[in-house]
This record gives structure tokens, C-alpha cells and sequence, in this order.
């Protein structure tokens, strides 16, 4: 992978994803300008005060300037209205990438707002983050050994290539993918899972006082990691359910499935079934340790 360098690169949204790409940026020395957006006064400041980009605003329209990469690292539902807002504004050749857990909706949106043909748009997904949301939380290496999924529009190899190329200067391990394939896969490995999550923890505080203070007091590792998955950014989570709604269904029906039938193997103490579940699972988090997929990420680490 050849050294990349280009004069300017802006981050829509300076949550701990945009933040960690700023971050990146710097560390890689990518661009040689770095500027951002965000709409939160706070995110503004704490961004200022961190020294992360050359400038950011809270709207496009005050920047007088074109951008070489643009990153847009904000909720699901925020995207049909920057892709309106970038459609008027760019005038010169412009890669565009974005961090968006769904890819169906966004593409979707893309088409029915961009018709700036110097607007070049590669999909990515770069599975990586925290439960924490916020500037102050990103750091470089957040991306390092991770999956980035790219899902390109259409055959467009030497523009892929570019966010491709961009996406691995982060450290990270690049996939393509057909859109309505990445978001059946990331129905079930994450977006399931967080549901799963809240809906735990909500049950938790719908007890009887005394059980709720017994149940946060004495947190087992389980409990305490739905709590860590219930702690992330409940505006980006509403927004995924939103536009991932069929797959997620179907990947909701499948598992309720196969928890009724835990279900009946608890009530009728079918030990063997239990077992033969449980030792499948311990293998494929086994190999999920592997690939280098399970580790914990370090705050401490941050740049």
C-alpha cells in the first residue's frame, strides 16, 4: 500500500468515531489539513480544547474551502440531509466514505440525494468502537486489526481502491461486501446483540426496588457487559433498528426461536442439549479469539 497524502480531509460528526478517524489522520499523517463538523456546541469545544483538527464548525456553509476525503461518521438518520447539503456544495473531485452501521439505507439515500457527479462515494462500515460516545473517549488505535466493510455502489474499483486504501492506513483488515449481505450479518452479530442488551438491562430495572439494588450491586461479568453495551449512544441505535427493521426482524424471529428451545430444555433438565449448545459456542468464541476478534479495546491508549 502506497503512502497516502492528501491537503485536506473534513469529519462530519466528531462522536468517538469521527474523533478516532481525526486522530488516525494525524497519527498516519494522511492529510495535511484536518477539519470537522458538529452540530453540539460541547463536542465543539472539547474538540478545540484537544487540539484534534485544524478547525470545525458546526455547519458546512461556513467553510469557504473544498475537501480532498470527506468522513461521515454521524446517526443513520442525519444522512439524507448532509448528502443534500454536500450535492450543492462540492465542486471539485471529492472521495466520500462514511462509518454507518447499516448500508441498505444509506445507499438508498445517496441515490435519491446525490446527483453531483464529482461526489465519489464508497460505503464503509469499520467494525470497530467503544460503548462510550464523545470526543474525549476516541484514540488512533481504535481501528487496528479491525474489519472495515466496504459495500461499493457500483463497479467502481479505482475509487473503491482509494477508500480501500484509506481504510488500511488505519490498521485495518478490508472486506467487500453486497450491502443487503453486510446488514443480515450485522443484524445478527451486532445488532441483535445490543437489543439484547437493552432489553436485559431494561428488565433489570423494572424489578422490585430491593432486587434492582441487589442485581447492580452484585453485577456478575455477564450483567456487567450488557450494562457496558447498554451504555452506548441510544441515538445511533434507534437509528440502526430504523433502517436495518427487516433484517433485524428476521434475525430477532430466528434467535427467539432458538431461545424458546433453551427454554425447553431448562424446564425439562435436558442436560445433554445444554452442554452440546454450550460447547459450540466456547468454540466459536475460540476462533473469534483466533482471528484476533475478541480483544478489549484500552482508553488509556488514547493519542
Amino acid at each position: 500500500m502506497s503512502k497516502i497524502t492528501y491537503d485536506s480531509a473534513l469529519v462530519i460528526g466528531m462522536g468517538l468515531i469521527g474523533s478516532s478517524i481525526a486522530r488516525a489522520i494525524k497519527e498516519k499523517q494522511i492529510s495535511k489539513k484536518i477539519f470537522a463538523i458538529d452540530r453540539d456546541s460541547e463536542v465543539i469545544n472539547i474538540s478545540k480544547n484537544l487540539n484534534l483538527v485544524d478547525a470545525i464548525e458546526s455547519d458546512l456553509n461556513k467553510y469557504n474551502q473544498q475537501f480532498d476525503i470527506i468522513f461521515i461518521c454521524t446517526p443513520l438518520s442525519s444522512y439524507r440531509d448532509i448528502f443534500k447539503q454536500l450535492n450543492s456544495y462540492v465542486n471539485k473531485t471529492t472521495l466520500v466514505t462514511d462509518v454507518g452501521s447499516t448500508k441498505v439505507s444509506v445507499i438508498e439515500d445517496f441515490k435519491e440525494s446525490i446527483n453531483n457527479k464529482k461526489i465519489l462515494f464508497v460505503p464503509a462500515h469499520p467494525i470497530a468502537g467503544l460503548e462510550k460516545s464523545g470526543p474525549e473517549f476516541g484514540f488512533a488505535k481504535l481501528f487496528e486489526n479491525r474489519y472495515c466493510i466496504l459495500t461499493p455502489i457500483e463497479t467502481q474499483s479505482e475509487i473503491t481502491r482509494s477508500i480501500s486504501d484509506i481504510w488500511e492506513s488505519f490498521g485495518m483488515n478490508i472486506e467487500i461486501m453486497e450491502p443487503k449481505r453486510h446488514d443480515r450479518v450485522l443484524a445478527m452479530t451486532s445488532h441483535i446483540p445490543q437489543l439484547i442488551a437493552y432489553s436485559v438491562v431494561g428488565t433489570a430495572t423494572e424489578l422490585e426496588s430491593q432486587m434492582k439494588n441487589e442485581v447492580i450491586k452484585y453485577s456478575a461479568a455477564g450483567f456487567r457487559d450488557f450494562t457496558r453495551l447498554a451504555g452506548s449512544d441510544p441515538v445511533m441505535w434507534r437509528d440502526v433498528y430504523e433502517k436495518n427493521k427487516e433484517a433485524v426482524l428476521e434475525m430477532l424471529g430466528r434467535f427467539s426461536e432458538d431461545l424458546l428451545t433453551y427454554q425447553k430444555a431448562i424446564r425439562n433438565n435436558d442436560l445433554k442439549y445444554l452442554e452440546e449448545k454450550f460447547i459450540k459456542s466456547k468454540e466459536i468464541r475460540k476462533i473469534i479469539e483466533e482471528i484476533g476478534q475478541a480483544g478489549t479495546f484500552d482508553p488509556t491508549e488514547k493519542n
